[in-house]
């Protein structure tokens, strides 16, 4: 099944592997993506991942967690980006974007560009500023001006980035969502920041859309993959596609890991709620790949670390289920020499 093609929403894919998003630290200043990126992405596609999704992606200046971040928040960035997918597309995998805002956990806060957050909970030690309405619909504004960039340079897919304690994980957390108004107390007013991006990007954007998440928070009175249940059944409602599953970064405190170790909650939200899920997090080897799916346990591998160790992850995955997989015809000759 993992070289079988799927389609989610709209997007039909080679196979069900996909490059998890991943930070690289590669931009210049002005969120600008340079040739490094090209490099970076382009040779993941050169090892056939079925969809390369870029790595956490600002909608805003202020919403960068460093100065390295990509961003998207200006038109000027859309024509790199759009060569990158000339290439990414050249090469036979499709693409998408994560389009994030990091909120508390931004480190270059000034008193120009200061951290924004959910309830102003000190992050880290460093004090941190609670959104107001007139924030929190900007933010929402520059979640869909980004996707209309998006659709412009020629991405396949988006994910929102729900996850790892960045803003909308802060919304979505009861951890550190403290709020006294609509935004916050109940899991649907806590929920309303989500849902209005959904909505705002669904607006402007008809390509398939994902969502992280953290399905597990690690502590009891954060939220569990059965509060993400519920988030995941709203999501569907609002024509999400996909969920994709991780878990944890609310808290500074790294949950213990072992090979599969998320795939639990993305099985639980694909019976639960009826959505597909892309099961990620240490998925090493491609008979460990194809056991997720053949289980009915998830829709998509999304590969991470094995990706940044080897570009060819996808190949050797093929190979141990013995799969010959249609290589780059610039490489057909020396290829099996």
């Amino acid at each position: 099944m993992l070289f079988t093609p799927i389609e989610i929403g709209n997007l039909l894919l080679k196979n069900r592997i996909m490059m998890a998003p991943m930070a690289t630290g590669f931009a210049a200043e002005d969120g600008m993506l340079r040739d490094e990126h090209l490099v970076h992405y382009a040779s993941r596609a050169v090892g056939q991942a079925g969809l390369v999704m870029l790595e956490s992606t600002a909608i805003s200046r202020p919403g960068r967690g460093i100065p390295a971040n990509l961003g998207l928040w200006d038109d000027a960035q859309i024509e790199a980006m759009r060569q990158l997918n000339v290439l990414l597309h050249r090469m036979g995998s499709k693409s998408g974007i994560q389009l994030w805002h990091a909120g508390r956990k931004k480190e270059n806060d000034s008193p120009e560009e200061p951290a924004l957050s959910a309830s102003g909970l000190a992050y880290e030690g460093r004090p941190r500023q609670a959104m107001n309405e007139t924030e929190i619909a900007e933010v929402v504004d520059s979640f869909a001006a980004a996707a209309r960039r998006a659709r412009a340079a020629g991405f396949d897919a988006i994910e929102l980035h729900a996850a790892h304690g960045f803003l909308i994980n802060e919304f979505l957390s009861p951890l550190t969502n403290r709020r006294t108004d609509r935004y916050g107390g109940s899991r649907r007013s806590r929920y309303r920041l989500l849902g209005e991006i959904v909505e705002a990007v669904r607006a402007v954007w008809t390509g398939a859309l994902f969502v992280r998440i953290s399905a597990e928070e690690y502590h009891p009175e954060g939220n569990h993959v059965e509060d993400h249940v519920h988030y995941a059944r709203w999501m569907k409602q609002q024509g999400v596609d996909l969920i994709d599953c991780s878990s944890g970064g609310v808290l500074p405190e790294a949950p213990p890991v072992y090979p599969g170790y998320q795939v639990p909650y993305a099985e639980t939200i694909r019976r639960a709620a009826g959505m597909p899920t892309a099961a990620v997090g240490l998925i090493e080897t491609g008979k460990q790949a194809e056991e997720i799916l053949r289980n009915g346990r998830a829709d998509l591998v999304a590969i991470g670390r094995g990706l940044l160790r080897n570009p060819f992850w996808t190949v050797e995955a093929a190979r141990s289920l013995n799969i010959e997989l249609e290589i780059p015809r610039a490489y057909r000759t020396a290829w099996r020499a």
